[in-house]
């Protein structure tokens, strides 16, 4: 995307954006080869069509005999009939009753038996296995029978109730989220979020502003301070408030209130203007200039640099580069659900391929920028039960509502990727792995994760569908500095919003000093005992022992040096739609 376009490279852009407007931006080529690559090779291998053949009588004479012995039982003891097979989807005890007990139990036998036709079929490319087998899924769940309003005995024993008015109120439920889809507006709730009034509320200012960030400081609430200020980098694909949402579960808050000088980046929102930002502008006007500008106003001091997602693995990028100075600059790093190594990144590979890149950097060519909407229908589309069809049942057919909360209207405030940057993060990151084999450049030289010498507090978490918690401890056998892992419990959001008193909190925690043996995630998350609470008050004490006693806190800005201070926070590129 680098170079100017050949006017036949342009003929083919122009056609390839709107295959890609027509199609999702989802590659049909794609999915048509995957597709014929498992068909192809399940043709030949009679074995795996005899082993399918054999679970699907078996499944059958099991639904049968279940049935049978539902009939014989006195009707007061059938519900309490164990079915062969047991689901989440299917809890409610309705669901063991005549003819519901025997629609749920097919459609999870399908379910299995889909399952296995798509995994370990001979010969088959494993990129091509793993989109055939979510594609089977996405399609099998369009015919849930919780999904209808006929075959839902939950559904129509609330209609028998109320008369119908769930449905009423799931026609205007509908009706509203259909507005707010062509309007381009949040979500019904979500109004009640105001950034800066009861979100993004930590007092602080803005302190300088390029053509890629903001850089914020927050105004420190303890007469003394950490002589070490924290800088965080929060991923550009999400706005930084997700780590200073309500008072009580802010994390800067909660850093700040523990006597920390705290500065975070808050990322522009880019469009049209900025499609050629890339991912050393990034570096250089994001990372790098909020480490300048912090050596402004706290001269002397190194910094524990914390970063978010995409933004952790910018973190990692420029630590590796800070690594060859003779003064490093910083005194620690801690990354949050961040991967350094894409060799195994999870569910997101699905969507990422020669074909699918391709197709994107075409719609890219036009716009100048991925959509936000298209970066949440993939995320939507790896948890589709949660966020699609259980919604649709809850709204639409049983008329209720989700309490909206800070963490959803967050997630609802969504963001844009420049083209370049987007390009380059696909292809040299999750295509290529450049990182962790040592062919990532900066400037014009190749850095190595190897290089780094400082201590590393990295967090993963159990359900993260974006960045696995064990491609996150790949980490490990990428550099010998000293590691400490933690394995939180939730997802990839939810996890990292894990404040102190925060109900049914977990997590696992331990260090591997610096050139200690490597173990694998497995024995890892096996041997390593888990506790009670909030991973928060860990990484504070890991913090704490790894900084200066307190001080007198510096000054909001140094205009002296060039960093007047420019507004308050959260500063207005955290408003930009």
């Amino acid at each position: 995307m680098g170079r100017p376009y050949s006017a036949t490279e342009q003929l083919d852009a122009q056609a390839h954006a709107l295959w890609a407007k027509l199609h999702a931006v989802l590659s049909p080529q794609s999915v048509v080869l995957a597709w014929l690559d498992w068909a192809s090779h399940l043709a030949v291998s009679p074995g795996k069509q005899l082993e399918l053949l054999r679970m699907a009588v078996e499944q059958s004479e099991e639904l049968s005999g279940y049935l049978q012995r539902y009939w014989r039982e006195e009707k007061e003891q059938r519900t309490a009939l164990e079915p062969p097979l047991v689901s989440k989807l299917f809890k409610e005890e309705a669901w063991r009753q005549w003819p519901f007990n025997a629609l749920q139990q097919s459609y999870l036998m399908a379910q299995n038996w889909w399952q296995e036709a798509t995994t370990h079929t001979w010969g088959v490319e494993p990129h091509h296995q793993n989109v055939v087998a979510f594609g089977a899924s996405q399609w099998l769940q369009i015919f849930s029978p919780g999904n209808y309003a006929w075959t839902n005995p939950v559904v129509l024993q609330r209609t028998s109730e109320e008369g119908g008015v769930n449905l009423g109120r799931g026609l205007v439920n509908w009706i509203d989220a259909a507005t707010r889809q062509i309007n381009q507006l949040p979500p019904a709730g979500s109004e009640k979020f105001v950034v800066g009034e009861n979100v993004a509320t930590t007092p602080g200012k803005v302190v300088l502003r390029n053509r890629v960030m903001e850089l914020i400081q927050y105004t420190p609430t303890t007469g003394k301070v950490r002589p070490e200020p924290v800088l965080i980098t929060p991923a550009w694909i999400m706005k930084y408030y997700i780590l200073d949402l309500s008072p009580h579960n802010s994390l800067i808050g909660y850093l700040v209130s523990q006597g920390y000088t705290v500065f975070c980046i808050s990322w522009k929102n880019p469009g049209d203007a900025e499609r050629d930002l890339s991912m050393d502008d990034y570096l250089q006007q994001g990372l790098f200039a909020a480490l300048d500008a912090i050596d402004a106003i706290v001269p002397g001091q190194k910094v524990h640099a914390t970063g978010y997602c995409l933004g952790g693995t910018l973190l990692a990028i420029g630590a590796a580069a800070l690594a060859r100075d003779a003064n490093p600059r910083l005194a620690s790093m801690s990354l949050f659900t961040a991967q350094t190594d894409f060799s195994e990144p999870g569910e997101l590979a699905l969507f990422i391929d020669e074909s699918q890149v391709s197709l994107l950097e075409a719609q890219m060519q036009r716009t100048g920028y991925l959509r936000s909407d298209q970066m949440a229908g993939a995320f939507q589309m790896l948890r589709s039960y949660d966020m699609i069809w259980s919604r649709m049942v809850k709204e639409y057919l049983l008329g209720e509502r989700y309490e909206m909360n800070d963490l959803m209207a967050w997630n609802a405030d969504a963001t844009r990727m420049p083209a370049t940057m987007h390009s380059q993060y696909l292809r040299r990151l999750f295509l290529n792995n450049d990182l962790s084999s040592g062919r990532y450049l900066v400037g014009d030289r190749p850095i190595a994760l190897s290089d780094l010498k400082l201590p590393v507090f990295n967090v993963g978490t159990v359900a993260d569908h974006v960045a696995p918690w064990r491609s996150v401890y790949k980490l490990h056998y990428l550099t010998a500095t000293e590691i400490t892992f933690v394995l939180a419990s939730g997802g990839h959001n939810a996890g990292i919003v894990s404040e102190p008193g925060h109900p049914r909190r977990k997590y696992q925690i331990q260090t591997r000093e610096a050139g200690g043996l490597y173990r694998s995630p497995q024995e890892w998350q096996t041997t390593v005992p888990e506790q009670e609470g909030s991973w928060w008050t860990q990484w504070l004490a890991w913090l704490d022992a790894r900084s200066g006693e307190p001080t007198d806190p510096p000054t909001l800005g140094a205009a002296e040096t060039g960093y007047p201070v420019l507004g308050d926070a959260p500063g207005v590129y955290i408003l930009e739609k």
